[in-house]
This record gives C-alpha cells, structure tokens and sequence, in this order.
C-alpha cells in the first residue's frame, strides 16, 4: 500500500541578507545565464537550532526555459558557537511574465512563483551530528532585501 503521507517537521526558518547590487555577471554559459550572488548573512530559527548566516553566496542559472535554478552554499554559526555547513539546490518557477519583472528587481506576489529547495546540512559537533542526517526539504518567498526559507525535517 501506498504511503499517503509524508511525515515531516518544520526544522528552520532561514532568512539571507543578499546583496543583489554586488551580483558578479558571469554571462552566457552553455549551462545558461550564469550569476553569483553573494550572501552578505541573515539568521535562522528553530526548535532546536538558532543562529546567525556567516557569508557564503548562491550560484545562480538562468536556463533557456525560463526557470531559474539555484545552488547556494553557507555557513552557519549557532547560538551556542557551534559551525554548520549548509548546501541547498532548487528552483525558482514563475510564468515568462513574472520572471521577467522579477528579473528586473521586482518583487512578485507568492502566488506568482514557487521556489522549492533540497538541503543537506554538515557539522563536526556532536551536539550537532543528527544533522548529518537529515533530509530536508524547504519552500521559500523572497523580499527585497533576499529569500526566506521555511526548512522541513522529512521523515
């Protein structure tokens, strides 16, 4: 039979501070339109994980077919001064229209687009090693001054 539901735990809110200004244009590439956009830092949330985004930055895709993919890499320090590396892969879909006002600063309402990540978390603490194994899942909604992100622990 089927498994019909998905067990899952909210894990974090993440919220970056971006700085879209100082975007490196990389240009055309035969994988699309490539940018860096650089993670200036934000903080995050959580049952039983807190803390601030140190620098990192997102490798950012432009493909052929509108869709916008991201692949973003940080570290994160916790409350209690713990390092946790994070990587995240997704997309950002939006019809033609939307992308391309959002790719001209605009921001779109959340019904306009979806952004879904997959995350994977690293950390040598042990008071932080169930990390390692997790497998998350997140959503996400921009702002202007960058992405928020609500993070899910699946199974």
């Amino acid at each position: 039979m089927p498994m019909e539901h998905l067990a899952h735990k909210h894990l974090v809110t993440l919220t970056l501070d971006v700085d879209f200004r100082s975007m490196l244009v990389i240009g055309p590439t035969p994988g699309g339109h490539r940018r860096i956009a650089p993670v200036t830092g934000g903080h995050f949330s959580g049952e039983r994980l807190n803390g601030t985004v140190l620098p990192g930055a997102d490798w950012v895709i432009n493909r052929s077919d509108g869709v916008m993919v991201i692949d973003v890499r940080l570290a994160l320090r916790t409350d209690d001064s713990a390092l946790i590396y994070l990587s995240y892969q997704g997309r950002f879909l939006a019809p033609a229209e939307a992308m391309s006002r959002f790719s001209k600063g605009e921001l779109l309402e959340p019904e306009e687009y979806s952004l879904a990540i997959v995350a994977k978390f690293e950390c040598g603490e042990d008071r932080y090693a169930w990390l390692n194994n997790v497998v998350a899942v997140g959503t996400g909604e921009q702002t202007a001054t960058g992405p928020v992100y609500s993070l899910f622990e699946i199974g």
